[in-house]
């Protein structure tokens, strides 16, 4: 007996050691500001545009976008939604594509590529990072472009932030093209553990960590090796800009305790929509993608051979086949 109260001692005391290291190391570890980060507009490439959209408790955001000028009357407008950790340059290879058959706007959702890193000081009331706030932003964007009405094109989250936006403003969205839809994909953290004082000390090094993965990017491709230096360069452009990190993590904070659930909402989505996948999707699995398609009241279903979780950039080709045959069935 007396060695079990002896085991039973040392095992707390143990216990009672590694409470108190989680509790003070996090304390201990620094936090170094980065170094050499600059402006948006001094990193950005030639054909980058930058507006300022209104935003209650903000002086406005700024968000950066690529477009196409108008080229006239009743042509459809197509605006292309990244999915998280990419940004506006993800949709390069099929933006010509999108182009040749209307207006095009691919833009940057806050606080991924060029658009504006907001931390807490920036705002007053309501986080600009919510869900909310996202297709509030959007909306505001196609006001500021004169844009009446979309065809929303999604890849993975930017596929929840089309039908969330199809769901909240319907008479605004024409049709949904969805791209490896990460809308059964529930990630989320509960707030006590990220208000954690030893959380909260860490979360510029959390934001680092997930906004610099070359790892995730590269399991996006069924072929890592087809990511070269210069894509693996515009798809964290953002890590190239003032206050990045901290944006990153204030942004992580509030997806991760309040992540979008559309699941039960998503029959009563009307508007025409094509769901597709890459057949070696590693991040969405393809069955989620299928089981989107059996559950909207009116869509298509399509799967890309040998293709990943970004298909308009590993499989342009195939993609734009796929799309060009919808959309021809969509304007007949």
């Amino acid at each position: 007996m007396n060695r079990f109260k002896t085991i039973a001692k040392w095992a707390g005391i143990v216990l009672l050691v590694l409470l108190l290291l989680l509790a003070i190391v996090p304390f201990l570890i620094p936090v170094t500001p980065l170094e050499n980060l600059g402006s948006a507009q001094s990193v950005a490439p030639p054909e980058s545009q930058f507006l300022t959209i209104p935003f209650s408790g903000t002086d406005g955001i700024d968000i950066h976008y690529l477009a196409d000028e108008p080229q006239g009357e009743g042509e459809p407008t197509f605006v292309l939604l990244h999915g998280s950790v990419f940004n506006a340059f993800t949709w390069n290879e099929v933006f010509d594509f999108f182009d040749e058959r209307g207006r095009v706007i691919a833009y940057d959702q806050i606080p991924y590529g060029l658009s504006e890193k907001l931390v807490a000081d920036d705002w007053n009331g309501r986080n600009p990072y919510s869900a909310d706030a996202a297709i509030e932003q959007l909306i505001t964007l196609l006001d500021t472009l004169n844009v009446e009405k979309a065809i929303l094109v999604g890849n993975s989250y930017g596929s929840v932030l089309a039908l969330k936006t199809a769901l909240t403003y319907p008479e605004r969205v024409e049709a949904l093209i969805l791209a490896d839809s990460a809308v059964y994909v529930q990630e989320s953290m509960p707030a006590w553990a990220i208000n954690l004082p030893q959380v909260q000390r860490l979360g510029p090094l959390f934001g680092r960590m997930i906004g610099s993965s070359e790892a995730f990017v590269r399991q996006t491709y069924l072929d890592p090796s087809a990511i070269n230096e210069e894509r693996m360069r515009l798809t964290l452009i953002h890590t190239e800009v003032v206050d990045w990190d901290e944006a990153m993590w204030v942004y992580l904070q509030e997806w991760g305790t309040a992540p979008i659930d559309l699941t039960e909402q998503l029959a009563a989505v009307s508007q025409p929509s094509l769901v597709l996948t890459g057949d070696s999707d590693a991040v969405v699995p393809p069955a989620d993608s299928e089981r989107l398609a059996n559950t909207l009241p009116n869509a298509e279903y399509a799967v890309l051979a040998e293709c990943g979780h970004v298909p308009q950039e590993e499989c342009p080709t195939q993609f734009e086949d796929v799309v060009n045959q919808w959309l021809r069935q969509l304007n007949q």
